[in-house]
């Protein structure tokens, strides 16, 4: 759930209803601020009442690049939204031209952007694997075709397409 506090929108991450022997009750929340990414604790009196923040999620095409700016295509007016370099967040690296991410507004104003969940990107360039090199889990570096580095098994070669998990960053599965 996300609401409204001090001009923040926050998002309950868990949170825990105390009755104690004496006095009144209270709930201690942990919270995260949705825009800045900060986690705190805090004491609220079970009556505290918080306007609900409504968090607009819209697949958007990305476009292009052009500096810092990020241009994403929305699908259904055909209008290209700006989003700035510090609004993407670190796994943007494994998101090519033309792909569709989920952008996170709130009232209007872009805060994050969200990859899909696994990509198919094509290995531009790795060092052979050679026989005998393997030991339990042996992997080795790639760059794949945006950029982005990753660590691979000995096995997967130039020119291989690959799924990748952009939440962890990490290699799944030859494509």
């Amino acid at each position: 759930m996300t609401f409204e506090m001090d001009g923040n929108v926050y998002q309950i991450v868990e949170f825990l209803h105390v009755k104690p022997g004496k006095g009144a009750a209270f709930v201690r929340a942990k919270i995260r601020n949705v825009i800045a990414g900060s986690v705190t604790e805090r004491t609220f009196n079970p009556n505290d009442k918080f306007p609900t923040a409504y968090i607009e999620r819209k697949e958007m095409e990305y476009s292009y690049a052009d500096g810092d700016l990020y241009y994403f295509m929305d699908p259904e007016t055909y209008d290209m939204v700006p989003v700035g370099k510090d609004e993407l967040g670190d796994n943007f690296k494994f998101v090519k031209e033309n792909m569709v991410c989920k952008i996170l507004s709130y009232k209007g104003k872009v805060f994050g952007v969200e990859p899909p969940t696994f990509v198919e990107l094509e290995v531009s360039q790795t060092d052979p694997g050679f026989k005998g090199d393997t030991a339990t889990n042996a992997t080795k570096p790639a760059t794949l075709e945006t950029g982005a580095e990753i660590r691979v098994p000995l096995f997967i070669n130039e020119g291989d397409k690959i799924r990748i998990d952009t939440r962890t960053g990490e290699y799944m599965e030859r494509a």
